[in-house]
């Protein structure tokens, strides 16, 4: 094995092109994309975990993880309980554009069925609601408020009208924070806010990865009339930094059928309506916090 973490390989010269590099090529290819599954799937990983579970070197994988940061897959991290800073990287907004695809895209489909007839919307961020935004029935009387550049690039060539809340721009989710995005998100009364979510439970609520973007998407909520969650089935019983809002504020949840049941149980004890996406059938279930079911609902047993 070489200094690049590649194995053995035999070149062969041509006339035409000399060495034949393309299988040390490949190996490369693979290896990135096997460190992107594994950062996707723990969420956080450091660099000498991934040189070690890889075996190769740290410098292989460091030029690795730029080659995926440079393409928006990974972003890099710093954080860690002791005194010395450990460098980690997550998942970026592109990569994660890819993970739960399926399910982001029935539960936007279905999502969309439940805002007919919406004249003023919030639109959150995250991929679960660019995928809604792709799906969302535009109208010339709609109007849309976000925070989220992809959503305003993605409705603001379609006949609707488009809010961004402006502020600055964070630039690895493309998405605007600060106090004047909280401000600006403020002013409007909206008819439906839609969000996702880093995490979802009865004892935490929504919650984000950043407090800056859980502050702007709080101020979008403080003047609509009811909050729709739209969330894959990994972020059931998830908790992330930041609480958005109790679960109790919210009015239905859009899920997918790997929900964790258990956690379905718990949020509609609270009273709130949970609509489970790509079921066949459906059945009427009461809530407790009066408010009107929008949609028969069923959760497989």
């Amino acid at each position: 094995m070489d200094t690049e973490g590649h194995l053995p390989v035999k070149t062969r010269h041509t006339k035409d092109t000399g060495p034949q590099e393309e299988t040390r090529g490949v190996l490369a290819v693979e290896r990135r994309l096997k460190v992107l599954e594994r950062v996707a799937e723990d969420q956080a990983i450091e660099v000498s975990t991934l040189a070690r579970d890889f075996q190769v070197s740290e410098m292989t994988i460091r030029r690795d993880l730029r080659r995926l940061e440079r393409d928006g897959f990974v972003r890099r991290t710093y954080g860690g309980a002791t005194t010395h800073l450990v460098r980690t990287f997550e998942v970026g907004a592109l990569a994660r554009t890819l993970h739960h695809a399926k399910e982001k895209r029935i539960i936007a489909k279905r999502a969309a069925e439940l805002t007919v007839g919406v004249r003023a919307m919030f639109l959150g961020i995250g991929t679960t609601v660019e995928n809604f935004a792709r799906y969302l029935p535009v109208r010339e009387d709609l109007m849309v408020i976000t925070p989220s550049l992809a959503v305003a690039s993605l409705l603001g060539t379609r006949n609707v009208r488009v809010i961004i809340a402006g502020g600055l721009v964070r630039q690895d989710e493309l998405t605007c924070i600060g106090a004047s995005a909280v401000e600006a998100v403020r002013r409007f009364n909206t008819d439906t806010a839609v969000i996702g979510a880093a995490g979802l439970s009865a004892r935490r609520g929504i919650t984000e990865l950043d407090d800056r973007d859980a502050d702007v998407i709080r101020g979008g909520l403080e003047r609509t009339e009811r909050i729709l969650v739209i969330a894959d089935g990994s972020k059931f019983g998830a908790v992330a930094m930041s609480t958005v809002i109790p679960i109790e504020q919210v009015s239905t949840i859009v899920t997918d059928i790997s929900a964790d049941a258990e956690e379905i149980e718990r949020i509609e004890q609270a009273g709130i309506e949970v609509v489970v996406a790509g079921t066949e059938s459906s059945l009427l279930r009461p809530t407790e916090n009066g408010r009107t079911p929008l949609t028969d609902v069923r959760r497989p047993a």
